[in-house]
C-alpha cells in the first residue's frame, strides 16, 4: 500500500490509510514503536510488558468473580530446584511489602545449587 509523505510542521508525516489503522488496532492518540533498519521503516502497535499483561489478567479474574476462580491443586511437597529460600517464602515479608517497595530485595537462592552454596559461604 503506498502513502505520500507530507510536510507536517518542521517534521514530515504520513497520512495512515484506514486499512492499516484497523489492521494494527490504533485509534486515534494511539501510540505505536517506529523502527528502522537498513533503509526500511516500520510500525508496531507497541508490546505490553509482564506488568500490564498481568494487571490485564487481575482485571479478568476480578471481572469474572470468585464462582471462576478455580481450586488450588496439592501437588505434594517440594523437591529439587522449585524450592525457593528468600523471604517471602519463609513469611518474613508480604507480596503487599515487595509492590510497595518496603521490602529490600535479597537475591533468591535455590536450595541445594552450588552456586548459591558458594555465594552463601561468602556472605
Amino acid at each position: 500500500m503506498k502513502v505520500k509523505v507530507a510536510k507536517w510542521g518542521n517534521s514530515l508525516g504520513v497520512r495512515l490509510p484506514k486499512a492499516a489503522v484497523e489492521a494494527v488496532g490504533a485509534t486515534l492518540g494511539s501510540d505505536l514503536d517506529l523502527t528502522f533498519d537498513k533503509g526500511e521503516l516500520r510500525l508496531k502497535p507497541p508490546r505490553k510488558t509482564s506488568r500490564q499483561l498481568l494487571d490485564e489478567m487481575l482485571a479478568e479474574i476480578d471481572r469474572l468473580g470468585p464462582d471462576c476462580v478455580s481450586e488450588t491443586v496439592d501437588w505434594g511437597p517440594d523437591r529439587g530446584s522449585e524450592i525457593i529460600d528468600d523471604a517471602y517464602s519463609r513469611g518474613e515479608i508480604t507480596l503487599e511489602d515487595i509492590l510497595s517497595g518496603k521490602a529490600k530485595r535479597k537475591p533468591l537462592v535455590k536450595r541445594g545449587s552450588q552456586r548459591a552454596n558458594v555465594r552463601a559461604r561468602r556472605r
